[in-house]
């Protein structure tokens, strides 16, 4: 039997008429190893998903492969009627797909769906069936699974139901399973499981795995090799090793570069310029040409052939058509930009100290372009040296005791028979100026806290000081002349726009609201600006929201927000659902926004990249409460708190140094409406004592900033 499964040569697929098609895979190529895992990269836009359905043959209706080859083992797929597809798909091949809500059918038990799945490609009684459904959710860890198989999505968390995917994915004993962003919307301690799961399943089965993903920390622990994926071409292939030692086409640098750390707080993320290009052209040489900074009149002249930097490395850059020995001549003596650091760096931690190094640049460039007053106020400020909260400055927002609970009505007559502890005492303290990161799982009350303080959630008990006002105990009308200072970023731009209103009529909606701006002209030059400010341009007034790409929507919305000159915004993962590239130049805006306009955040997050780089206090919330909090560095460097600790060591870090050994949490967060007796965190805890469930830990002060709640702390 030979070592390789997929083969892929020359694939090419187009959507739409044939006059001008929209070619979302052209001349795709790469293969994968029995028991291999090829991660597939790229910005959204690229071709990755499309080129999963491609090999699938799940392309849309309008959709039609053009040419190429797909051989499986020694099959070739693309010679197969849909009837003999059908038996490959499913079986020898599976597909778990991005959003496992969407793919579940929400009206059909989860044993059921699982069910049929085992049924199309294995020959099975039917309690043989039910035996196989409970065998595969147990295999994919869920527990109880005999109990699970019977309820339906709804019941599921997102972690239960991304594994119920998986689970239907198994049930053909696939060769080859496509995993397309399959922990995207997950928690970091749910990826964590899943992937491990992943890895688990692969050990046993000699399965491979095809994984598209865009967070390079998932590429760097999970993968054995990647591609690159830029406007539906593969640009470059290697070794995981290879390519986060020495990744060789601008654009993986790029993308690299930036990634969010503690280590480039000093300076702003790089940013590639730009967007993915449309795929209904054609194109007549590189297709990263217009955003690379290192682009020569050659590279638009002729398609680009692959060059080798590397023994199993290649990519399609003209700048190694001279070998690897002239290339590292070349950049050796290239100029460092500000924003487009030299190729010449091997290591994409260097981009860091490349960005602080070129400041003066920073400051020449915005001047010589005709900067806005953002961008170049930003080029000239002072970089924040530390990750420690100055303690010089003015609290701006204090909670105390802060209390939401919901009430659980059943009967005819919605008697009350419990309630929900969303929040349940939480203390924070947040200073002008200052970004303080609310992290923890789904479901642990992060969002209600933020909107809590904003009045957008009744607070049910406790105190929300803002600026020494009592905002928890104010009357509805008096809270109105404090909407001015306090806003909030939602989490799904999109979701959170009237999608039949104009950018511009959004944008000056707040204004209009609380009569800031009383005149029509005077609210659309007010607009104007701040779509400028933001880098959107006036001329997005006159379109809709869905004109707009995702990280342009989240622009508008931090437009918004600002609109009425606030003094806190809320931020709810206001990046997790977008590309890296897209994320640096948020949070690279939104540092700005706050060194120019000494904005504070309150930055709610799961992603603890960007609390590294972005916030200088952190508060750690488990079932309601805070367990841990203080100054970024003590608390991501040094966790005291178990919780905080499996929260942290389930991160996945591109650098293996920085790896930490993954502590394991069992089973999932307890429900809100019944939570532990003690801790609610002992159930779970790898360190719990039996004292641990008699009464919720007071706080123990380890330093005048860092604050945990746990009885095994030694201070």
């Amino acid at each position: 039997m030979s070592d390789l499964l997929l083969d892929v040569s020359n694939l090419t697929a187009e959507l739409g008429n044939s006059e001008r098609p929209v070619r979302v895979c052209d001349g795709v190529g790469f293969s994968i190893r029995r028991g291999e895992t090829l991660a597939l990269l790229g910005e959204s836009g690229c071709g990755k998903s499309m080129t999963a359905l491609t090999l699938m043959r799940l392309l849309p209706l309008s959709g039609r492969i053009t040419g190429g080859s797909v051989k499986l083992d020694d099959t070739e797929l693309l010679d197969l009627t849909e009837r003999e597809m059908r038996g490959v798909r499913g079986g020898r091949m599976a597909m778990i797909f991005q959003e496992p809500q969407t793919s579940l059918n929400p009206v059909l038990k989860v044993g059921d769906q699982i069910a049929e799945a085992v049924r199309l490609h294995q020959r099975l009684g039917k309690a043989e069936v039910a035996e196989r459904v409970v065998e595969l959710l147990r295999a994919v860890g869920i527990p109880d699974p005999a109990r699970r198989a019977g309820e339906f999505p709804h019941q599921l968390s997102g972690g239960m139901k991304q594994r119920v995917m998986i689970a239907m994915a198994l049930a053909g004993d696939p060769e080859l399973l496509i995993a397309d962003e399959p922990t995207t919307a997950l928690d970091v301690t749910i990826q964590a499981q899943v992937l491990q799961l992943l890895k688990g399943l692969q050990a046993q089965t000699g399965m491979a795995v095809l994984l598209i993903t865009h967070d390079l920390g998932v590429v760097a622990e999970t993968a054995d090799r990647l591609a690159v994926m830029y406007a539906g071409q593969i640009v470059e292939e290697a070794s995981v090793d290879a390519f986060f030692a020495a990744p060789a086409h601008p654009y993986s640098r790029k993308l690299l570069e930036s990634v969010p750390s503690a280590g480039k707080r000093r300076g702003e993320l790089a940013v590639i310029p730009g967007r993915v290009p449309p795929l209904d052209q054609s194109f007549s040489g590189c297709r990263f040409a217009d955003r690379c900074s290192q682009v020569m009149p050659a590279c638009r002249e002729a398609p680009i052939a692959w060059f080798q930097p590397n023994p199993g490395q290649q990519v399609r850059c003209l700048l190694w058509a001279e070998g690897p020995a002239h290339f590292r001549e070349r950049n050796t003596s290239a100029v460092v930009g500000a924003v487009e650091p030299s190729l010449g760096s091997a290591q994409p931690e260097t981009a860091a100290g490349a960005l602080a190094a070129a400041g003066d640049t920073a400051k020449a460039k915005a001047k010589a372009s005709g900067a806005t007053r953002l961008e170049a106020t930003a080029a000239s400020a002072p970089a924040r040296s530390s990750t420690e909260p100055a303690a010089d400055r003015q609290t701006l927002l204090a909670t105390a005791g802060l209390q939401v609970h919901f009430p659980i009505q059943r009967g005819l007559f919605r008697s009350t028979v419990g309630h929900v502890k969303a929040v349940d005492g939480v203390d924070l303290r947040l200073q002008a100026g200052q970004t303080l990161a609310l992290v923890g799982e789904s479901g642990c009350g992060k969002t209600t806290v933020g909107k809590a303080i904003l009045r957008l959630e009744l607070p049910t008990g406790g105190q929300v000081r803002y600026n020494g006002v009592d905002l928890a105990s104010i009357r509805a009308g008096q809270m109105r002349r404090y909407r001015k200072d306090l806003q909030i970023i939602f989490q799904d731009p999109f979701a959170s726009m009237n999608p039949r209103m104009l950018v511009g009529e959004i944008v000056g909606e707040g204004l209009q609201a609380l009569g800031l701006e009383k005149g029509r002209a005077a609210r659309r030059r007010r607009v104007a600006a701040l779509l400028e400010q933001v880098g959107i341009g006036e001329q997005a007034m006159n379109r809709y929201p869905h004109e707009f790409s995702g990280g342009q929507r989240q622009r508008i919305c931090i437009a918004r927000a600002l609109a009425v000159e606030p003094k806190l915004i809320v931020c709810d993962e206001p990046t997790s659902a977008l590309d890296v590239s897209v994320q640096a130049q948020i949070l690279n805006l939104l540092k700005r926004l706050q060194d120019e306009l000494g904005l504070s955040y309150l930055f709610i997050t799961h992603d603890i990249s960007v609390v590294a780089y972005l916030a200088h206090e952190v508060a750690v919330m488990y079932l309601g409460r805070i367990v841990e909090q203080g100054a970024a560095a003590e608390v991501l460097d040094e966790p005291r708190h178990p919780y905080t600790r499996a929260l942290l060591s389930a991160v996945p870090m591109m650098d293996k140094a920085e790896r930490r050994q993954i502590i394991r949490l069992e089973g999932d967060m307890p429900s809100p409406a019944a939570p532990p007796t003690g801790c609610h965190f002992h159930p779970r805890c790898p360190q719990a004592i039996a004292e641990c469930a008699l009464a919720y830990p007071q706080p123990v002060q380890l330093s005048k900033t860092h604050s945990a709640r746990c009885l095994r702390l030694e201070v």
